[in-house]
């Protein structure tokens, strides 16, 4: 994905305008669509400032792709789909949390270890259900 359709992307993802990009990187409207399609060259100091607007760092931007998962969860949240990429923006704090690939993994892999304790946990407690149902059972026998 090339730097141009990164923040495109981006800026459709924040559901801004191409005049609030402009506005907010201080040039023109003309001048930002240039960059959009791929028609100016971008420099560090510029590149900084978009990254920015997305509060993002500099090497988040670079390295964001269509691969890159991007997940915020809160109350506020709202979630967006677009070019195979899961992007969610709080609009409290206007913060997002990226998570390449491999976070992902390990923290899918941490939520399941999670759901097989509850499920070892539950487990236990019908357990422990069917034994006092049983007591109460003898018990009820017995008098």
């Amino acid at each position: 994905m090339e730097i141009n359709e990164k923040v495109r992307t981006l800026r459709e993802l924040n559901h801004l305008s191409q005049e609030e990009m402009a506005a907010k990187l201080e040039m023109s409207t003309n001048g930002y669509a240039k960059i959009e399609r791929g028609q100016r060259r971008l420099d560090i100091p510029k590149l900084e400032q978009i990254a920015a607007v997305f509060n993002m760092d500099l090497i988040d931007l670079l390295n964001f792709d269509d691969k890159r998962i991007v997940c915020l969860v809160s109350e506020n949240t709202v979630t967006n789909t677009k070019h195979g990429v899961l992007y969610q923006i709080n609009h409290d704090s206007q913060q997002n949390t990226y998570y390449g690939a491999e976070e992902l993994t390990n923290e899918i892999e941490k939520l399941n270890l999670m759901l097989a304790h509850k499920d070892e946990l539950l487990a236990q407690k019908e357990r422990e259900i069917d034994l006092l149902q049983n007591l109460v059972n003898a018990l009820k026998h017995n008098s």
